[in-house]
């Protein structure tokens, strides 16, 4: 008979686990949105901010001093990138922008190798892993950390591109690059606050991620968590990328425990690949991408 109690648990750890999936399609969408870049660069962002801010620890900074400077570091590092990789090549097709990050990606882990070393660190940023029961489920306190972080998170955003200024130019950039430039916009302002904002993300992805997983090299390849998260839940949509990653959690948990072992077990880390590609089949534009309309 099935266990209701452990689908629940399996269920909800899933979900929890999806939105640290969540963070790193976030940083995506930004780029995406406004730009029409995939950032493949933001895997590396994600390590240099974690690398930089394990090693500054271990020299004796404290934490709040140690991710002040990884903040100012990160944001440096949007603008740097906005100023000297994509305003040079703003004209270039798509496919030019997208190699150009790729190639990024590969310079900064090569920075981040020469600064900071390429020895393992463990990040502990005072949250356990130890499970917590409620009403009989076990959760995860770091899921639920997580979880709560990535919520603020998104939350502040919203209340970024709703109320401010900069939040508001980035909205009518996202709809219409063409009448943004018509009203005055600038948007290479535009996409330098973007790219702050991706290093942001970046940030708080790459603490989480490196408390989970350890602060290594490998930590970059968590990128490709992200596809599967994006291709659910559209390029283009913050809301997209939530969902996306909860359902990538969901499937990658539920598969390995109830399908993995009619096929041996070991299928977590390709299962929410099929789904993305099933669809991609359906609807290519994700739950929540905008679809293009050509007029001819």
């Amino acid at each position: 008979m099935l266990d209701y109690q452990f689908l629940l648990e399996v269920l909800i750890g899933g979900l929890l686990s999806g939105v640290m999936y969540s963070l790193v399609a976030i940083g995506f969408v930004l780029i995406y949105k406004t730009s029409g870049v995939l950032n493949f660069a933001q895997g590396a962002m994600l390590l240099f901010a974690a690398l930089t801010f394990v090693s500054l620890s271990e020299r004796g900074a404290p934490f709040f001093a140690a991710l002040a400077a990884t903040l100012v570091i990160m944001v440096a590092l949007g603008i740097a990138t906005e100023r000297l990789v994509l305003r040079p090549l703003v004209s270039q097709p798509p496919i030019t922008l997208f190699m150009a990050t790729l190639g990024l990606s590969y310079v900064i882990e090569g920075a981040a190798q020469l600064l900071w070393g390429t020895q393992v660190h463990g990040l502990d940023i005072g949250i356990s892993d130890t499970p917590l029961e409620v009403a009989g489920v076990l959760i995860s306190q770091f899921d639920l950390f997580a979880a709560a972080v990535a919520g603020s998170l998104v939350a502040l955003f919203a209340l970024f591109f709703r109320y401010t200024r900069t939040g508001l130019s980035f909205r009518a950039v996202a709809d219409d690059q063409f009448a943004a430039l018509a009203v005055g916009l600038r948007l290479p302002r535009v996409w330098a606050a973007v790219w702050t904002a991706s290093g942001i993300v970046a940030l708080v992805g790459g603490l989480l991620w490196g408390a989970r997983l350890g602060v290594q090299f490998s930590l970059s390849l968590v990128v490709l968590k992200a596809l599967p998260v994006l291709v659910l839940g559209g390029f283009d949509s913050i809301a997209g990328a939530i969902v996306g990653g909860l359902l990538v959690g969901a499937i990658e948990k539920l598969a390995e425990v109830y399908v993995g072992p009619f096929f041996g077990g070991g299928i977590e880390a390709w299962a929410a690949y099929v789904a993305a590609l099933a669809l991609l089949l359906i609807r290519p534009s994700g739950l929540f991408g905008q679809k293009l309309v050509e007029r001819v």
